[in-house]
């Protein structure tokens, strides 16, 4: 796709969600950057993004240094072993998933002078193929890294199914916004509730969510013949 079309893409998605969300937020769009060239993120981030998001390691390593200033995030599962390549140069961790993850990130976070900001990744539609914490642990799993060194959680990730079901994922994004609420009245500096995505972002920021993670919508359909 040409970055004319990329920068008239974004410029459209932020016209959609300018007025934010049914509480009054203001709401994040976040580009997802899997397999675009430094050039069509550049103009992303011109036409303004308010972060791009990688979700493979090797790809965040390959343009990081190549990008025009902008935060920058992870949303992709990780593997603890490559924490280490991203310690201070992400701005926001989407997907912690795991005790083992948040961990390494704290560890490696106190070891560099850091504080990371996370947000904790729920596994709402209880789906085996995707990671994340059950929503039942939520609040406990907020609490504990709360107070855990390192670390700053700023709030919930979530997934929603791949479902045409729309009353059964107006249901799952209001138990997340539930849940996000419920932090937010715990601890300062609760902020963002990241869901939705190509997809599914316009009925997730209608059930209150505040970050979105958009890909194809911005960039067109991958191409995974590459």
């Amino acid at each position: 796709m040409d970055v004319q079309t990329v920068f008239k893409n974004v410029q459209a998605i932020k016209s959609e969600i300018a007025k934010g969300n049914p509480f009054g937020e203001r709401v994040t769009l976040v580009a997802a950057t899997k397999m675009q060239t430094a050039e069509a993120i550049n103009a992303a981030i011109e036409a303004g993004v308010d972060a791009v998001a990688e979700n493979k390691v090797q790809e965040f390593r390959e343009k990081h240094e190549l990008l025009k200033a902008c935060p920058q995030h992870f949303i992709g599962h990780l593997q603890t072993n490559k924490v280490k390549y991203l310690v201070g140069k992400i701005d926001l961790y989407h997907s912690c998933d795991r005790d083992e993850l948040a961990k390494e990130i704290a560890r490696l976070s106190v070891k560099n002078g850091l504080v990371s900001d996370i947000l904790i990744q729920i596994n709402i539609g209880n789906e085996e193929s995707k990671g994340g914490y059950p929503f039942e642990n939520a609040l406990e799993v907020f609490s504990r890294l709360s107070q855990t060194e390192g670390l700053r959680v700023r709030g919930f990730m979530a997934m929603l199914p791949d479902s045409r079901d729309e009353v059964l994922l107006s249901e799952l994004t209001d138990k997340m916004r539930g849940l996000f609420d419920q932090a937010k009245k715990q601890r300062e500096g609760v902020d963002y509730l990241s869901m939705g995505m190509s997809g599914d972002y316009r009925l997730c920021v209608e059930h209150g969510s505040n970050m979105i993670r958009v890909g194809s919508t911005i960039f067109g359909a991958r191409d995974y013949s590459l």
